[in-house]
């Protein structure tokens, strides 16, 4: 027998999900989006299943945000082993060799950390979701398989060593997009001549949203036993994920031309770059942008309301 067709419906808006251990940020998703009925959704960068922490999940119109908080800033806290390397660099991969951790104290790990602040590269490494060849490098490297990967620039904009044990750091790292933690947290290993591995890892933040108030998988649930109302009510508004942008506010006329996909001249707007465009009500209209002859453009409108509001 059948199982009776989920009645999807239309949920714009942003969930800052604490990400349980254990699900992959698509299971962690996929779950959420099930409870919500959303007919859209979809998740601002991967978490691995051993991490937990803040995945932004983006519903309706806000998907359309997703891109800038994928290319967002990152803020993390991971705990590593030191003297032990694996193949997937955190607590789950296999063990390849182990070392002996010399004897630590503040001045030797900070002449470790010291070389990974600022601008740096780095190998992604082959347990990673990056592709080659239209395959991913995970799948290759399950098969015993190893490829070359280029280098990537990435910056670390804060390193900090939180506290160290006869065999173990605890790091806070502010990064930018595509940083690889358990990359970082190998080279580490190597610069102190132990090797090293992550056994935990915690997203704190991904800018704008820095220790936000996040929300677990067991809030949602309970919430969606509760109603439609209630679920909705953890969402964060579309416009959340782009409060560091200027804010420029149109009248009934310009806010119609606008939603029709048309630029308009708006007194005090800023001059260039990018700005959050609102209507008359107050609505988030659209993520625009200054064009040369100094009108404001819509890059992308949001289809949360007619044009003109």
């Amino acid at each position: 027998m059948n199982k009776p067709k989920i009645q999807r419906r239309d949920v714009h808006g942003i969930v800052l999900l604490d990400k349980p251990q254990g699900y992959s940020s698509n299971q962690a998703l996929q779950r959420v989006k099930y409870l919500f009925r959303a007919r859209k959704a979809g998740h601002t960068g991967s978490l691995d299943p051993l991490a937990t922490g803040l995945l932004p999940l983006c519903f309706g119109e806000a998907t359309k945000v997703s891109a800038f908080l994928l290319d967002a800033d990152k803020h993390y806290r991971t705990r590593c082993r030191l003297g032990v390397t694996t193949d997937t660099a955190d607590a789950e991969g296999r063990v390849l060799e182990e070392r002996p951790v010399p004897p630590l104290d503040e001045a030797l790990i900070e002449a470790a950390l010291a070389p990974f602040r600022g601008p740096i590269n780095q190998v992604p490494p082959m347990y990673s979701a990056l592709k080659h060849q239209g395959t991913r490098l995970y799948e290759l490297a399950r098969k015993g398989e190893q490829v070359e990967r280029p280098a990537r620039d990435v910056t670390i904009h804060e390193l900090s060593l939180i506290a160290y044990s006869p065999d173990s750091l605890e790091l806070d790292v502010r990064c930018s997009k595509g940083t690889y933690i358990r990359t970082l947290v190998e080279d580490i290993g190597e610069r102190l001549g132990c090797g090293a591995h992550v056994t935990e890892l915690r997203r704190l933040g991904v800018s704008p949203f820095d220790h936000p108030k996040m929300v677990t998988l067991e809030e949602i649930e309970a919430r969606a036993e509760q109603g439609e109302a209630a679920l909705d009510a953890l969402l964060e508004p579309i416009d959340s994920a782009l409060v560091h942008w200027p804010a420029v506010h149109l009248d009934r006329d310009s806010a119609f031309y606008m939603g029709n996909g048309h630029a308009v001249f708006v007194p005090g707007a800023p001059t260039e770059g990018l700005v959050r465009v609102y209507g008359p009500s107050g609505r988030f209209l659209a993520m625009g942008g200054i064009l040369d002859d100094g009108r404001v453009g819509p890059r992308r409108l949001m289809m949360t309301g007619p044009a003109g509001q």
